[in-house]
């Protein structure tokens, strides 16, 4: 059994029967009152965001998860496949479970988190930067460019990001997965 003072960012526990990860906690002491632990709670099994408060102490009621290396191997009618690169054994994901599913590029390695009670997956993590190659793009205007003026560029994974006008079709960029944006080109 755990108590709050074993509450960490990353923490995932179970909360009137649904999955939380803990994003944000903090602690708020009174002079008069018992201290108070307070948490952000974003839904792992549901698309909810909470907040909850709990006296100093109280139980709380984390679950084991484990974090293991798929690859992604294609997506039909029962979801995103992916294959574990130790037994080979295949697994099908809701896209939903999926942190950035347009980004998805065939023989990419993932990171599945897994329930170690269940042993479902839980939620699918992509790198956090990722290169990929553009598939089209407008010539860029050139001319005033003092200010980062962006163009919209379609990558292989068929997502469109928001690039300088600099880059043009054919060429390798690197993106940040969890905001979806542009960081850099890269050289073949």
């Amino acid at each position: 059994m755990a108590s709050t003072s074993d509450i960490s960012r990353g923490l995932i526990i179970k909360l009137d029967g649904s999955l939380y990860k803990v994003v944000e906690f903090g602690e708020n002491k009174t002079a008069r009152a018992a201290a108070k632990v307070w948490a952000k709670l974003q839904g792992v099994d549901n698309n909810r965001t909470i907040e909850k408060t709990w006296n100093s102490g109280d139980n709380i009621f984390p679950v084991r998860v484990e974090r293991r290396n798929y690859q992604y191997l294609y997506q039909d009618d029962t979801g995103y496949n992916f294959m574990d690169q130790e037994t080979f054994e295949q697994i099908a994901v809701a896209e939903a479970l999926i942190d950035a599913p347009q980004f998805l590029k065939d023989g990419q390695e993932v990171s599945v988190l897994v329930n170690t009670e269940t042993d479902s997956p839980m939620s699918v993590e992509l790198p956090d930067k990722i290169v990929v190659k553009v598939t089209y793009s407008e010539p860029g205007v050139k001319g005033d460019t003092a200010t980062r003026t962006l163009k919209p560029a379609t990558v292989e994974t068929g997502a469109t990001v928001n690039v300088p006008l600099f880059v043009n079709e054919g060429e390798l960029i690197r993106i940040n997965t969890k905001t979806g944006e542009y960081v850099e080109r890269v050289k073949e």
